[in-house]
C-alpha cells in the first residue's frame, strides 16, 4: 500500500523539520503517490494526483485572493497534502487565509518549523513507495500463480470464488446475468448480510466498463465469459473510505483536467487483478469437462460432443462411430436423454426433506451408474447407437434404427429395459435392507454398488421385480412390491413420480440432422423435471412454453432478453420497492391486457391502475397497444420467473 500523509509526517526527515499540522486534519489518511517540490504559484496543471508538494513558499502568490486559487487548484487536482518550510518566505506561520482555504477543502496543510532538505523527504518517502510497489507486485504474481493452478486442476466456481476471497480478505460473490448468486464467499462476514435482498442490490451495481469499480456501493465488478458469450459477473466488496484504500491505477495519459485522478476510495491495483484472472478462471472452468470413463466411452462421448457443438465434421464422426461397430449412415436417428429429476444426490435418499453428509463422489458415481444402465437397457433391447453422459446430470443415447416405421416401438423397448435395471417406482428400502452409503441413491441403478444386480431382481426375493411392480394408492404401494417389503409400513410406501426422465427427440434421417434430436431430447429432458406425470418417454408435445424457457433458464442470451425487456422496469422496482410496478405488469398480461380484470387482480382501483401502466410503458418505452410488444413482454415475464425458480 502507499503510505499515507500520517505516515509521512511520522518519517525521521520530516520529524527532523518539527512538523506542525495547521490545517486538513481529515486527509491525514490520504495516500501519498509520489513527493513533489515545488517553488511557482501553477503547479497544480503539472500534477496529476496523490503527490504531497513540499514548498518554501517563495513564489507564492502575496494577495489573499491568489493564495485561495493556489489552494483550490491543489485540492481540485487530488494532491494528498501542501508541507511548507517556514523561514524563507513565512517566518513564524502561514498565512490564515491559507488555513482556511486548506481547511475548507479538507486539505492537509503541514508547517516545518525547522530547516529541512528536501531530498531526503523525498528519499525516504519514495522508498516506501518502492517497497510498496514490490510488494504489489509480489501479490500479483501470487494472484497469477494461485489461478493458473486453479485453472490448470480445473476447480469449480465454489473453489475459486473461495480463493479470490481469501487472497482479497474481501467478500466475493459469482451472479449470473440474471442476478442470481451462483457461488459466494462472505470473508467471515455475515452470509445473511450479504446476500439478503441480492437481486435488487445487485441491479443498483452498474459501473460502466468491463471491469469498473462502482464507489458508490463499494464493489469491484467484473464480466465473466469466454468465447465472446458473458454469463456472469463477478463482484468484490471493497468499501469506500477504508483505511487500507489505495489511489487507483493513473493511465499514461490523461486527456482531460479530470482523466488520472486519484479516487480516495478506489480499491489497488492488485484487487483488479485479481478479479479479471479470477473471472478468467471460471471462464476457462466451465469449457473444462473432467470425466474418467473408459476409452470406448470417451470415444461415445467425444462423437455426441461433437454432434452437439459441430467441433467436428459429420463425416468424420460417422467414420468413427463406424469403427466402433455403430452405423449411423442411411439409418433413422433418434436422440434420447436419461436424466435424474434431482440434480443432488442427496434428494432421492431417505425420507422427503431428509439432509445429511453427501459424499462428494456421489454425483459422479450416481451418473456413471446412469450410464451403465443406459448402456445395459440399449443391450437388452437390442438396440444400437451412440451413448455417454453429456454433461454432468444427464446421459445421452443417439439411436440408429433401420427406418422411421420401428421408432415407438424401439423407443418402448428402451424405456422398458431401462426401468427394469432400476428401482424407480420401488418403495422406500427398509431401514435394515442394504447397509446404508453415503452417495449412493436408495433408488440406484442395478449393480454392485447398489446391492442390486444387473437383472433387476432382489437377492433373496425369486420373481419380486427391482423396480417394485405395483400400484401407488393413496394407502401405498400395493401388489408384489409391497410383499417384498414386509414390515414397511404402507404409508412409507408411497410412489411418487419415477426418479430418472426419458426424454426422446423427433427422429430425423440423416445425420447432419441428429444435433437436432439430441438438443430437442435434452430440453425436453430439463423441462419435464417440473413435471410431476410419470410419463414412460417425455417428447415435445408434453412441454409448453413455461417449461421450455424453464430448461433454457441458464442460456445466457434468454437472460439478456429478459433484461432487455424487463430490465428499466426491475430496476425501477429495485429503487422504489414499495411500489413494485412488475406485479402490476403480470396482472395486466395475465388478464389478456384487459384493464378492468387487471385492476381487479392487482388489487387496484381502475385509476391507480391505468396510472401505473402509463408509468410502465413511459419506463419501457413501449406501446401497451401493440400485441408484439405485448407478447415479448409476456414471453421475458414468463422467463424471469423460469431463470428465478431452481
Amino acid at each position: 500500500m502507499f503510505p499515507t500523509v500520517r505516515e509521512v509526517l511520522a518519517l525521521d526527515p520530516v520529524r527532523h523539520g518539527a512538523p506542525r499540522l495547521v490545517a486538513g486534519e481529515a486527509g491525514l489518511d490520504r495516500p501519498v503517490r509520489w513527493v513533489h517540490v515545488a517553488e511557482v504559484p501553477d503547479i497544480a496543471t503539472l500534477l496529476r494526483g496523490g503527490e504531497l508538494v513540499l514548498t518554501t513558499g517563495i513564489g507564492l502568490p502575496a494577495d489573499d485572493d491568489g493564495l485561495r486559487v493556489f489552494i483550490g487548484a491543489l485540492a481540485d487536482v487530488g494532491v494528498s497534502g501542501l508541507v511548507v518550510e517556514l523561514g524563507r518566505r513565512y517566518v513564524s506561520g502561514v498565512p490564515r487565509v491559507m488555513a482556511a482555504a486548506a481547511e475548507r477543502r479538507g486539505l492537509p496543510l503541514v508547517e516545518l518549523r525547522r530547516a529541512t532538505p528536501f531530498v531526503r523527504v523525498t528519499e525516504a518517502v519514495h522508498a516506501l513507495i518502492v517497497d510498496a510497489q514490490l510488494t504489489e507486485l509480489r501479490a500479483t504474481e501470487e494472484i497469477h500463480q494461485r489461478f493458473t493452478e486453479l485453472s490448470v486442476e480445473g476447480a469449480g466456481p465454489a473453489e475459486v470464488v473461495r480463493q479470490a476471497a481469501e487472497l482479497s480478505g474481501c467478500p466475493v460473490v459469482l451472479e449470473n446475468l440474471s442476478r442470481q448468486v451462483l457461488a459466494y464467499d462472505p470473508a467471515g462476514e455475515s452470509a445473511e448480510l450479504l446476500l439478503d435482498g441480492w437481486e435488487q442490490h445487485s441491479r443498483r451495481i452498474s459501473p460502466a466498463g468491463r471491469t469498473a469499480y462502482d464507489q458508490d456501493s463499494g464493489w469491484l465488478v467484473t464480466t465473466v465469459g469466454a468465447r465472446g458469450q458473458d454469463w456472469g459477473r463477478l463482484l468484490l466488496r471493497w468499501p469506500a473510505g477504508s483505511e487500507l484504500t489505495t489511489p487507483a491505477p493513473v493511465p499514461d495519459r490523461a486527456p482531460g483536467p479530470e482523466a488520472g485522478r486519484i479516487g480516495p476510495g478506489a480499491p489497488p491495483t492488485r484487487l483488479t487483478i485479481l478479479v479479471e484472472r479470477a473471472a478468467s478462471a471460471l471462464a476457462l472452468g466451465r469449457l473444462i469437462r473432467r470425466d474418467a470413463e473408459g476409452l470406448e466411452r470417451q470415444i461415445h462421448r467425444t462423437l455426441l460432443t461433437a454432434l452437439l457443438d459441430h467441433s467436428r465434421p459429420v463425416d468424420e464422426v460417422a467414420l468413427r462411430a463406424r469403427a466402433l461397430g455403430v452405423a449411423l449412415e442411411r439409418r433413422h436417428l433418434v436422440g434420447v436423454v436419461v436424466r435424474y429429476r434431482a440434480d443432488e444426490p442427496a434428494a432421492e435418499v431417505g425420507s422427503p426433506g431428509e439432509s445429511g453428509p453427501v459424499d462428494p463422489e456421489a454425483g459422479p458415481a450416481r451418473l456413471r451408474d446412469l450410464s451403465e444402465a443406459v448402456g445395459q437397457a440399449l443391450r437388452e433391447a437390442k438396440l444400437t447407437g451412440l451413448s455417454s453422459a453429456i454433461d454432468d446430470q444427464a446421459v445421452g443415447v443417439l439411436l440408429a434404427l433401420p427406418d422411421a416405421a420401428t421408432e415407438e416401438r424401439a423407443l418402448a423397448a428402451f424405456a422398458a429395459a431401462l426401468r427394469r435395471n432400476r428401482m424407480d417406482a420401488a418403495p422406500p428400502r427398509p431401514p435394515d435392507a442394504v447397509p446404508a452409503r453415503p452417495g449412493v441413491p436408495v433408488s440406484g441403478v442395478g449393480s454392485a454398488r447398489s446391492g442390486v444386480p444387473a437383472s433387476g431382481v432382489v437377492p433373496g426375493r425369486p420373481g419380486v421385480p427391482a423396480s417394485g411392480v405395483g400400484s401407488a394408492r393413496p394407502g401405498g404401494v400395493t401388489g408384489p412390491a409391497a410383499q417384498a417389503w414386509p414390515g414397511v409400513p404402507p404409508q412409507a410406501r408411497t410412489a411418487g413420480p419415477a426418479a430418472v426422465i426419458i426424454a426422446a427427440g423427433s427422429g430425423v434421417g440423416s445425420l447432419r440432422e441428429a444435433r437436432r434430436s439430441l438438443v430437442e431430447a435434452r430440453q425436453v429432458a430439463d423441462a419435464a423435471r417440473r413435471d410431476r406425470r410419470d410419463l414412460p418417454i417425455f417428447r415435445l408435445p408434453h412441454v409448453g412454453l413455461a417449461g421450455l424457457l424453464h430448461l433454457l433458464r441458464d442460456e445466457p442470451r434468454l437472460q439478456t432478453f429478459v433484461e432487455r425487456e424487463l430490465g428499466a422496469l426491475l430496476a425501477y422496482d429495485a429503487r422504489h420497492p414499495r411500489e413494485q410496478l412488475l406485479g402490476t405488469l403480470r396482472a395486466y398480461l395475465e388478464q389478456g391486457r384487459n384493464k378492468s380484470a387487471g385492476a381487479a387482480a392487482a388489487h387496484l382501483s381502475r385509476p391507480a391502475f391505468y396510472e401505473r401502466l402509463a408509468r410502465i410503458a413511459r419506463i419501457l418505452d413501449v406501446d401497451f397497444d401493440s400485441v408484439e410488444a405485448c407478447l415479448s413482454l409476456h414471453v421475458a415475464l414468463l422467463a424471469l420467473d423460469a431463470v428465478r425458480t431452481p
